[in-house]
């Protein structure tokens, strides 16, 4: 086959399943503002990955090629903003049931991946990973693309309702300082963990 949809599908779960920037994103933010004011967030963080995987697929690694030290520059912004998000949340304190017009929205949600280190490293892993030499562009990427939206359309509401329920749990109470510095701290270790040691993934 061209593309190994069903290994690939098998990766990606794996990478969208497990804790990274933007899945500690969701996690806080459910727990801040609970599930359903949270949903627009959660939209624009599933749609938001398009936004990376098709310039992608269609040429934007190679142009980096040619200037490796912009991209370079690209991926540290990125991670240093992320940890910046970090640092705001491990200063919040949870309120359950918050207005929904308090929550950050869809537009706020659509620009988590294009800025999250693990994103583009995965994407990058599936067009070399599991793309096939020779396979035509749209093809790799619409494959690429709909694999990863039905990880994210499934495992993204899970994380933001588990921070929804973890909140209810600890809202008020002595622990929920260090639950918020804990879910900062893992942000923070997602993104060193891609940028230092985790290859690809």
């Amino acid at each position: 086959m061209a593309i190994a949809t069903a290994s690939f599908l098998i990766f990606a779960a794996s990478q969208v399943g497990t804790p990274g920037p933007a899945n500690m994103a969701l996690l806080a933010t459910g727990a801040r503002y609970g599930f359903r004011a949270a949903l627009p967030f959660v939209c624009g963080v599933v749609l938001g990955k398009q936004l990376v995987i098709w310039p992608v697929g269609y040429g934007l690694m190679e142009g980096a090629a040619r200037v490796p030290w912009l991209f370079e520059v690209l991926k540290y912004a990125s991670a240093a903003y992320i940890c910046w998000l970090a640092w705001k949340v491990a200063h919040l304190r949870l309120a359950p049931g918050q207005r929904a017009e308090d929550a950050p929205g869809f537009l706020a949600g659509l620009v988590v991946h294009p800025l999250n280190p693990k994103a583009w490293a995965m994407i990058v892993a599936g067009f070399t990973g599991f793309v096939a030499t020779g396979t035509p562009t749209f093809e790799a990427t619409l494959a690429i693309a709909l694999c990863l939206l039905i990880c994210q359309l499934v495992l993204h509401p899970i994380w933001t309702f588990a921070g929804d329920r973890i909140a209810h749990a600890v809202a008020g109470r002595p622990g929920e300082k260090y639950l918020m510095w804990t879910l900062a701290g893992l942000t923070v270790a997602s993104v060193l963990f891609v940028l230092f040691g985790g290859g690809t993934h």
